[in-house]
């Protein structure tokens, strides 16, 4: 509807425009012929439909203006309507359609010249007027089909990252799998080998502590399974290993401070009885925080990891001093390492909080929780 209204105000002003110079002209050289004043609304006629066929509304409109030549009726129309065709043509369609045209026109040029109608120094310019109308119909197609393969890559690169994203919260899931797997089946053996200690001590003192510790490991075995659902398993029985836990974040930091990087361990509080699965997350977070030092900080940079425990939560924070330097905000490539974190405290109603420091460096916060609602 926009493009209609558009359409129709221009055939108006070009209608127009050719009314104002035809009436200056009648009052210098005489009244004008009624022809004339017809050519000048039918000639621009045409253009209404000039987005939708212009190759079509181009010919139509040099085809009126060489009838109203002929007929003895010519009218600023039949050079102002001709122009915006040529634009149109340039704009909206290959360079070949405007072939024909153009050949057309300066025939019709050369042809003025010769019969004197057209004198050497008009031709000239109305040349220079129908290149000027071409080239800027062209410049607007090209730069029309550069916004458009604009718009398209930044469509594109943000399904690629949206992708991305995707695959690392996959990769981290099926890793997360892997560990819990292990957890699991550790805690449902230990309690297949109490089951059968209490069958063999049936009738003694020794059964119902027993059977009491199968308790409470089933229990813990139920609640990292809750958390299991939903997880995709990938690898093979060879990819597993004994899973880190807290008692292992000394071993952390010493890892990185072989790389480099000074850190500097804080512990508040005492841990509580949360299951293996609780520490291998927040060992997996410290680990995640600490990797992104030695990544974007590099050697030299100084890092704080603090864990405050608290009776059913636990606290991780990571500060460092990017080595003096400024932190930028990451890439989405970048942030493959803060999803891997948030899933890790998912399960947990956990939260993480990232960012640039002021001045320099960068702050990693994570919090989990691991209250019986939780579990359930």
């Amino acid at each position: 509807m926009r493009r209609t209204v558009g359409d129709v105000a221009l055939v108006a002003a070009v209608a127009g425009l050719a009314a104002a110079v035809l009436a200056g002209r009648a009052s210098v050289d005489g009244p004008a012929e009624p022809g004339q004043w017809v050519a000048v609304v039918l000639v621009p006629l045409p253009l209404l439909a000039r987005r939708r066929w212009p190759a079509g509304t181009l010919w139509a409109v040099l085809a009126g203006t060489l009838v109203a030549e002929a007929a003895g009726a010519s009218s600023p129309s039949g050079v102002l309507a001709p122009l915006v065709g040529l634009y149109t043509v340039a704009r909206h369609r290959p360079p070949r359609h405007l072939l024909a045209p153009l050949a057309v026109v300066l025939v019709g040029f050369v042809v003025g010249t010769i019969s004197g109608v057209l004198p050497w120094p008009g031709m000239i310019g109305a040349t220079a007027v129908v290149a000027a109308s071409v080239l800027l119909g062209a410049n607007s197609r090209t730069r029309q089909a550069y916004l458009s393969a604009v718009v398209e890559r930044a469509a594109r690169l943000e399904r690629d990252r949206d992708r991305e994203a995707r695959l690392a919260v996959a990769d981290e899931r099926a890793r997360i799998a892997r560990e819990m797997h292990d957890i699991v089946a550790h805690n449902l053996a230990v309690m297949v080998a109490l089951a059968d200690g209490a069958s063999y001590a049936a009738e003694s003192e020794r059964v119902g502590s027993a059977m009491r510790q199968v308790s409470a490991t089933g229990r813990q075995a139920l609640d990292e399974m809750r958390r299991l659902v939903g997880l995709l398993r990938a690898g093979g029985p060879g990819e597993r290993v004994p899973q880190p836990g807290l008692a292992d974040l000394d071993d952390l930091v010493g890892q990185v401070r072989a790389a480099g990087v000074d850190v500097t361990l804080h512990a508040d509080g005492r841990p509580g009885d949360w299951g293996p699965g609780a520490g291998l997350a927040v060992y997996r977070i410290a680990q995640e925080a600490l990797t992104n030092v030695i990544k974007h900080a590099g050697p030299g940079a100084h890092a704080d990891l603090r864990v405050r425990y608290g009776t059913d939560d636990v606290e991780i924070e990571v500060l460092d001093d990017g080595a003096g330097r400024p932190a930028r905000p990451p890439t989405p490539a970048g942030r493959h390492g803060l999803a891997g974190m948030a899933e890790r405290t998912a399960p947990y109603q956990g939260t993480v909080d990232a960012g640039p420091r002021s001045g320099a460096g960068w702050r990693v916060r994570a919090t989990l929780h691991f209250g019986p609602g939780v579990a359930a």
